[in-house]
């Protein structure tokens, strides 16, 4: 049965705030969990207007409080970033405070300009390729294993669940040598998850706790009652990634009619091309599109993300979501 989970930048609106954009993050996951979702994931970004969730772990703490049983977690934390001593103990205290529901999912990418990596690290002489060795570290503060020399307190002995995310084959293999489940960002950079998932299956380890590969790949969703209504409400999304890719982010954009059409070829093109792993339409049209790109894939579950500017538009779009996952379920 596959399993589906939501993935949210937490965007923060023209015309909105801060507050409201993490207001609605814990209204989005109460939401997400009464419709059976299995995780809520916010991710770190640093020095984007449009993005709330640069203090991870806090936004973390914010919506699992918000929530009663769905697992919540980082889609992720960008490792380079922080020592694995301080997500030791961050992680450490969500664990102790949200027992057997935080996620950890870790990436090797600054989530972040050179400029802005500059301010958070102090230095760049950190390496992005000591990446496998940060994680193996990290892991040993959980395990309390004596390696380290150091007892991480909150730390030792925590048990938050830890993925390894990528958009490369780099992330598949480590997953697959360190058998832990294997999390693929097909929602924005689509072009290397058939070669990822291919090698993450065939070289993993199992380790007592994970006994074979367990992946999940993230699928962008745009459900509204009408597919015209839908492509209206995708066009933020649309905008947004417009904008990074020209070097003009910003906050996110309200909709707008026929957006798509009014871009220049190479541009739509780009869209076409970063957008792939996509539904746009009704509850019936992302139910094929989910459909294609489970078979496609044989994902064990999908990473939904659905960056919609109206809030009530975006609930309703996961509400559709939802059904149209119990419907193939159903037809399963």
């Amino acid at each position: 049965m596959t399993l589906y989970s939501l993935l949210d930048l937490v965007p923060v609106v023209e015309g909105g705030t801060v507050s409201q954009s993490l207001a609605n993050a814990a209204d989005l996951a109460r939401h997400a969990e009464t419709l059976g979702f299995n995780r809520y994931w916010v991710a770190e970004h640093h020095g984007m207007k449009g993005i709330a969730s640069a203090a991870t772990a806090v936004v973390i703490a914010h919506v699992a409080g918000a929530t009663t049983h769905i697992r919540v977690g980082a889609g992720g934390i960008m490792l380079p970033n922080s020592a694995p001593l301080q997500i030791a103990e961050q992680f450490g205290t969500l664990d102790a405070l949200f027992p057997g529901r935080i996620d950890l999912g870790l990436g090797r990418a600054p989530g972040s300009d050179q400029r802005v990596a500059h301010a958070l690290r102090r230095t760049l002489a950190s390496d992005a390729n000591q990446f496998p060795n940060d994680v193996v570290e990290l892991q040993s503060y959980f395990a309390d294993d004596g390696r380290t020399g150091i007892s991480a307190t909150p730390g030792a002995g925590a048990r938050p669940e830890m993925w390894i995310l990528g958009s490369s084959t780099f992330g598949a293999q480590l997953a697959a040598i360190l058998g832990l489940p294997y999390a693929f960002a097909s929602h924005f950079a689509p072009d290397a998850l058939d070669a990822a998932l291919a090698i993450y299956r065939r070289d993993f380890r199992p380790p007592a706790q994970l006994g074979r590969p367990y992946a999940m790949a993230g699928f962008n969703v745009f459900a509204a009652d009408t597919h015209d209504e839908a492509e209206f409400l995708a066009s933020s999304q649309q905008q947004s990634f417009i904008a990074l890719r020209t070097g003009t982010p910003g906050l996110m954009k309200p909709p707008v009619a026929n957006y798509r059409a009014s871009l220049p070829p190479a541009h739509a093109a780009m869209l076409d091309s970063v957008l792939s792993c996509s539904a746009i339409g009704t509850r019936d049209e992302v139910a094929r599109g989910i459909a294609a790109f489970v078979a496609r894939t044989g994902v064990n579950e999908v990473m939904v993300t659905s960056a919609i500017y109206d809030h009530d538009a975006r609930k309703h779009s996961l509400s559709l979501t939802a059904d149209a996952m119990a419907e193939l379920r159903q037809a399963a």
